[in-house]
C-alpha cells in the first residue's frame, strides 16, 4: 500500500513538474511573436567578394535599406547590358545583403528559422559565416532552420548572397535581390510545420458543408509528447472575425515520439456555409493550435497558425465547362508578370494588392500567374477580392530557351519547386487551376509525356482537388502530334491555337480547353468561341498588364523605326511589353473596355479615336498589337482630315454627334461584334457618343478637345496610408488646360518634391521607350499623364507632394501616414 501510495505521490509530482514546464515556457512564449517581419534595417553592396559572409566583416560603408528590395530598377536601362530585350535591358550582377539582430536568450528551448518569400535568383544564406542553404530558383519561397548556427544572448549577422549575374537567365524582366518578405519563426520545438495546414472542402452544400484540415505537427524535443490540436473556424467580417458554430468535437489527441512528424486529419461541419466566388469572396480562417496534454491543461498553446480559406466547389467537364458552386463561369482571363513596373519586381504588399484591384475594375475574373509561383500578397489580394488564378510554376522544363534559365537546373531542383508551390499556396481559393509549364521546348518530343506525367503526379499527391494545365503551342501544322501530351493533363491549355478547338473536339470529345493565351486583337473572336461552346472554359489574353522586359512586344511601328517582331532584333530604347490591357501608370486601353463589354454588363458604352497615320508613311502593327486608339479629341493639324471614331457598345445602335451636330448612326449588336466606326473630318469641340435602346437615347460618352495645358491635376488612390514604411500612396499626375480637361499631347517634363513622413520610390508614365529612371524625382509627361508612388515612413504625419513644371501652375496633394493603420 505504501509503494503504491509513494508511486501515485511522483507521479502527481511528475505531473505537477510537467505542467509547471509547459506554463513556463508558454509563458516565454508569450514575451515573442511566432511569425516576425524581418524586413527592416539590411545593409547592401553590390558586387562579389567571400569575405562578405563573415560575421566580423565591417559593413558601415554598405547601403542601409528595408526590404523588399530590386537593385536593377534602381538601375538605368542601357542598350548593350547583357539582360538584353528580354530582361529590359535592365542591370543584374551579384549582390549581398547583411543583418545583425539580436537572439535573445531565452529562445534557446525554442526552434528559429527565416522564411524568404522569393530571392531573385541563387540566394545562398549565411548565418554567423556558415552557409546554411541555396535557393536557385527565384520564385519559390524558402525556409532554413537557424537554430543549429545562433549565439543566444547575442548579437548573430545574416548574410545573403544574391547571384543574377549569368545572362540571360529569364525571357523578361525578373528583377534581382530580395524582392519579397522575409519573415523570422520563432516557435516552440513541438510545432505545426510551414505549410503543414491543408483545408479543403470534400462536401458542400447550401445547407452544410465539411471542411477537412489536415495538420502536420512535429516534436524535435528528445521525449515523448503528449498534446492535442485544436481548431476554431470562424469568418471575416467587416471588423473582424466571427467564431462559427461547430457541430463536431474540433479536439485530437496526439501522441509524438522524439522526433517523430504525424499528420492529424480532422473533419468539421459548417452549417449554412457562405460560399466563396468571384462575387462574394467571402473568406474563412482556421485557427489550428498544438495544447499540451489530450485534455487541455492550459490557455496558453504550444504553437498556433492561422489560414484563411473559402469554402466552394469547382467542377470542370466538356458538357458543361467550369462550374464553380453549381454555376457555370466563363474565364475572362489575363496573363500576368510579377513586377510591378516603376517599383520593378519589388512585391510591396499595396502594389500587389493594387494589381488585382485594377485587373478587376477592367473586368477580369481569372489571372494566369505566367510565367512562376506569385508572390503571397498577390494570392491574398486574389483571394479578399474575387479574382480567379491559374498558379504556373515555371517557364520550360528539360530544354532552354536562354542559356541559363530553369532548364539548367530542372532536373535536381523541379520536384522541391512543384511541391513547395503546391504547399504554399493550395489553401487559397482563388486558385483554379496548377500549371505545369509554358511553350515547353521539347513539346513535340515523346520524353515530354513522361515529363508530364512526373510533374502532374508530384502536384496530385499533395493536392487532388484542383486540374492541372500547361500552355502549349505550335504555328506549324503539328498540332495534332500533342494529342498524347495534352491527354496527361485535367485541362488542355492553348496558346494562340482556340482556332483549333472545334476540330479537335470532334476528334477528342473528352478535352477540356483553355486558350492559355491569346493576341488582343482576337478579343472578338476568342469570345465568340467560349460563348458557343462549353468545352472551351475561357481565354487568357496576352497581357492584362503591360510589363518590363520582352522588349517591343506590342509595338505599333512608325514610318523610319525599325519593322519586325521583339525577338528579332535589339530594339531599345524599348524596355517593355505594351501588350496589356492596362498600363503601367493603370490606364485602361481602349481594347480593355472593349473586352470588359464582352464578358460583363456593368460597362455598356466607350469611344475613343484611332491615331491617324503621319504624312512620311503608315503605321505597322506587330503581331500582339492593336492600333494605336485614344481617348482624345485634340489633334492639331488634323483639320478637315478624316479621322477614325470607334464606338464600342452593348446597345442595339449609336448614334454620334459632333458640336450637337448628328454625324450618323450605326448598329452595334453581335453582327458587328459590338462596334461602329465613324469616318469624319476633324474640328475641335465637343465629340458625343449616344447609345440608342427601343429607339432611345439612354447614355453618352464624350471626347473634348483640350486647350494649351496649363494645369497640373493631382490625384492619389489613397488619401491615408499606414506608417509602417511599407504602405504606398499611388498619385495620377494630369495635365490640363484652364477648364480641367485632360491634354493628351503634353510631354512636360515634371519634378516632384516629397515632404514629411514619405519618400518617393518609382516614377512612371507607361511609355516603354523612355528611359529615363523609374527611381527618380522627376519625369516627362507621356499622352498627358505620369505618376509618382510614394512610401511611407515609420512616422505618422502629413505628407506633401508638389509637382511643378515650367509654364504649369505647381500643384500640391496632401496625404496622411497614420500609425496602426
Amino acid at each position: 500500500m505504501m509503494k503504491n501510495i509513494q508511486i501515485i505521490a511522483s507521479l502527481f509530482l511528475f505531473s505537477l513538474l510537467t505542467l509547471n514546464c509547459v506554463l513556463a515556457q508558454n509563458k516565454m512564449k508569450a514575451d515573442f511573436e511566432r511569425k516576425q517581419n524581418f524586413d527592416a534595417d539590411w545593409k547592401f553592396a553590390l558586387g562579389d567578394s567571400p569575405e562578405n559572409s563573415s560575421e566580423n566583416l565591417d559593413d558601415k560603408n554598405w547601403r542601409k535599406l528595408d526590404l523588399p528590395h530590386d537593385w536593377s530598377i534602381e538601375g538605368k536601362s542601357e542598350k548593350n547590358n547583357p539582360s538584353e530585350g528580354d530582361g529590359g535591358f535592365f542591370p543584374a550582377g551579384t549582390g549581398w545583403y547583411r543583418k545583425t539582430f539580436a537572439v535573445p536568450a531565452q529562445w534557446k528551448n525554442q526552434k528559429v528559422a527565416i522564411y524568404f518569400e522569393g530571392v531573385y535568383m541563387n540566394a545562398e544564406v549565411f548565418i554567423n559565416g556558415k552557409s546554411v542553404g541555396m535557393q536557385p530558383y527565384g520564385y519559390t519561397s524558402f525556409e532554413y532552420d537557424l537554430t543549429p548556427y545562433l549565439k543566444f544572448g547575442q548579437q548573430n549577422t545574416i548574410a545573403v548572397k544574391v547571384d543574377n549575374s549569368k545572362q540571360k537567365n529569364s525571357r523578361w524582366y525578373s528583377g534581382s535581390g530580395i524582392y519579397r518578405h522575409v519573415w523570422l519563426k520563432v516557435r516552440n520545438p513541438i510545432y505545426i510545420k510551414t505549410w503543414g495546414v491543408s483545408i479543403t472542402t470534400p462536401k458542400v452544400t447550401n445547407e452544410k458543408a465539411t471542411v477537412q484540415i489536415k495538420t502536420k505537427v512535429k516534436n524535435e524535443t528528445e521525449t515523448l509528447q503528449i498534446m492535442a490540436v485544436s481548431t476554431t473556424l470562424s469568418i471575416k467580417k467587416v471588423n473582424g472575425y466571427n467564431t462559427v458554430s461547430m457541430n463536431t468535437d474540433n479536439t485530437v489527441g496526439v501522441d509524438l515520439k522524439a522526433g517523430e512528424e504525424k499528420e492529424i486529419i480532422q473533419n468539421i461541419e459548417v452549417e449554412k456555409p457562405i460560399l466563396w466566388s468571384p462575387e462574394t469572396p467571402d473568406l474563412y480562417r482556421a485557427e489550428v493550435k498544438i495544447m499540451k496534454g489530450h485534455i487541455k491543461i492550459s490557455d496558453e498553446p504550444i504553437d498556433v497558425v492561422k489560414k484563411d480559406f473559402g469554402i466552394r466547389t469547382i467542377e470542370f467537364t466538356p458538357e458543361n465547362g467550369f462550374v464553380l458552386n453549381g454555376k457555370k463561369i466563363e474565364l475572362n482571363g489575363g496573363c500576368v508578370h510579377h513586377d510591378n513596373g516603376a517599383l520593378g519586381a519589388a512585391a510591396y504588399d499595396r502594389a500587389e494588392v493594387r494589381k488585382v484591384e485594377l485587373l478587376k475594375t477592367a473586368g477580369f475574373n481569372a489571372l494566369r500567374t505566367s510565367h512562376n509561383p506569385p508572390s503571397e500578397a498577390f494570392l491574398d489580394a486574389c483571394d479578399r477580392l474575387g479574382m480567379l488564378v491559374i498558379d504556373e510554376a515555371f517557364d520550360g522544363w528539360k530544354e532552354k530557351k536562354t542559356t541559363y534559365d530553369y532548364a539548367s537546373i530542372f532536373d535536381k531542383w523541379w520536384k522541391h519547386d512543384v511541391e513547395s508551390m503546391v504547399l504554399r499556396d493550395r489553401n487559397h481559393p482563388s486558385i483554379i487551376m496548377w500549371s505545369i509549364g509554358n511553350e515547353i521546348i521539347e513539346r513535340k518530343e515523346p520524353a515530354a509525356v513522361e515529363t508530364a506525367k512526373m510533374l502532374v503526379n508530384a502536384v496530385r499527391n499533395i493536392d487532388v482537388t484542383r486540374p492541372v494545365t500547361s500552355a502549349m503551342t505550335t504555328w506549324d501544322k503539328s498540332w495534332e502530334i500533342f494529342d498524347p501530351l495534352m491527354a496527361v493533363h485535367d485541362v488542355a491549355g492553348y496558346n494562340y491555337q482556340l482556332h483549333h478547338a472545334e476540330s479537335d473536339h470532334a476528334r477528342v470529345p473528352s478535352r477540356i480547353i483553355v486558350q492559355t493565351e491569346s493576341y488582343p486583337k482576337d478579343a472578338f473572336s476568342n469570345w465568340n468561341l467560349v460563348q458557343k461552346h462549353n468545352y472551351i472554359i475561357g481565354d487568357f489574353v496576352w497581357t492584362a498588364m503591360d510589363y518590363l522586359g520582352e522588349s517591343g512586344i506590342g509595338r505599333y511601328v512608325y514610318p523610319g523605326e525599325p519593322a519586325g517582331e521583339h525577338w528579332e532584333g535589339n530594339l531599345y530604347p524599348w524596355h517593355g511589353a505594351y501588350c496589356g490591357d492596362v498600363d503601367l501608370t493603370g490606364w485602361r486601353k481602349p481594347i480593355s473596355h472593349y473586352r470588359s463589354m464582352l464578358y460583363n454588363s456593368n460597362e455598356k458604352l466607350y469611344m475613343a479615336v484611332r491615331e491617324p497615320n503621319p504624312e512620311s508613311g503608315a503605321i505597322k502593327l506587330t503581331s500582339w498589337a492593336v492600333w494605336p486608339t485614344w481617348e482624345s479629341w485634340t489633334w492639331p493639324g488634323q483639320e478637315e482630315k478624316s479621322l477614325e471614331v470607334e464606338v464600342y457598345s452593348k446597345y442595339p445602335k449609336v448614334r454620334l454627334y459632333l458640336n450637337d451636330k448628328l454625324i450618323g448612326e450605326k448598329e452595334t449588336g453581335l453582327g458587328q461584334e459590338f462596334k461602329a466606326t465613324f469616318v469624319i473630318p476633324y474640328a475641335s469641340g465637343e465629340l458625343k457618343a449616344i447609345g440608342i435602346e427601343n429607339n432611345k437615347e439612354v447614355e453618352s460618352v464624350l471626347l473634348q478637345t483640350a486647350q494649351q495645358p496649363t494645369k497640373i491635376k493631382l490625384t492619389a488612390d489613397r488619401k491615408e496610408i499606414a506608417a509602417d514604411g511599407q504602405d504606398l500612396a499611388y498619385v495620377t499626375v494630369e495635365i490640363t488646360d484652364d477648364k480641367g480637361v485632360l491634354n493628351p499631347n503634353a510631354a512636360n517634363q515634371l519634378t516632384f518634391y516629397v515632404s514629411g513622413p514619405g519618400v518617393i520610390v518609382g516614377v512612371d508614365n507607361a511609355n516603354l521607350k523612355d528611359t529615363d529612371l523609374y527611381v527618380a524625382n522627376t519625369r516627362k509627361a507621356w499622352h498627358g499623364r505620369a505618376m509618382v508612388i510614394i512610401k511611407s515612413t515609420k512616422k505618422s504625419g502629413a505628407i506633401n507632394l508638389e509637382v511643378t513644371s515650367p509654364g504649369l501652375e505647381t500643384a500640391i496633394i496632401n496625404l496622411k501616414t497614420i500609425k496602426g493603420k
